[in-house]
């Protein structure tokens, strides 16, 4: 008898459900998860994220931010971060027809949600895709706590290297000359 764990859902398995716009269906490791759209602060830290990612980018030509990106690494792990940062040279390798990204960016920023599960999905499931598909760098960031945890690439997985707090400076090796006070983010 198959249990409901041994099912793996893929991309063509959401194609033929009845999807709801305001929820985000991603699919990691073949487990489907199903969220509501975040809340009104959580989208905010967003667009101020990506405000500051952007207004370096245009100032060095260096890569692009995009706010809540498809990335289809195979049928079984699509997901959508909430925001990205990618390399001119790594966009134009992998970008699908569709406008989907099939590989990893540079940098992914995922802003934590309400709830246990929520949480653990972007704490374990996500850093351990994002690990797997090569990442260089990944920040978690609560805003309710209003700090940000940065994981970078070391022996060729995602480690925490620094917890940021409202008064620190985030810096990225990625993003030479960027630098932004957390609290500006919030």
């Amino acid at each position: 008898m198959t249990q409901a764990t041994d099912i793996r859902w893929t991309i063509a398995d959401l194609e033929l459900i009845a999807t709801d716009e305001w929820k985000r269906y991603e699919i990691i490791d073949g487990e489907l998860f199903v969220t509501r759209a975040p809340h009104i602060k959580h989208q905010s830290a967003g667009g101020k994220i990506h405000a500051r990612l952007l207004a370096w980018s245009e100032s060095t030509g260096n890569g692009e931010p995009i706010l809540a990106p498809g990335l289809i690494f195979s049928d079984a792990d699509n997901v959508i971060p909430d925001v990205i940062w990618i390399s001119n040279g790594r966009l134009a390798q992998v970008v699908d027809a569709e406008g989907h990204l099939t590989g990893a960016p540079e940098l992914i920023v995922e802003i934590l949600s309400e709830g246990v599960i929520n949480q653990r999905r972007d704490r374990e499931a996500k850093l351990k895709l994002y690990s797997i598909k090569g990442v260089q760098e990944y920040w978690i960031v609560d805003w309710r706590a209003q700090q940000i945890e940065v994981y970078q690439r070391q022996n060729a997985q995602l480690v925490q290297v620094a917890t940021l707090f409202v008064n620190d400076v985030i810096t990225s090796p990625l993003l030479p000359g960027f630098s932004c006070q957390v609290k500006q983010f919030f």
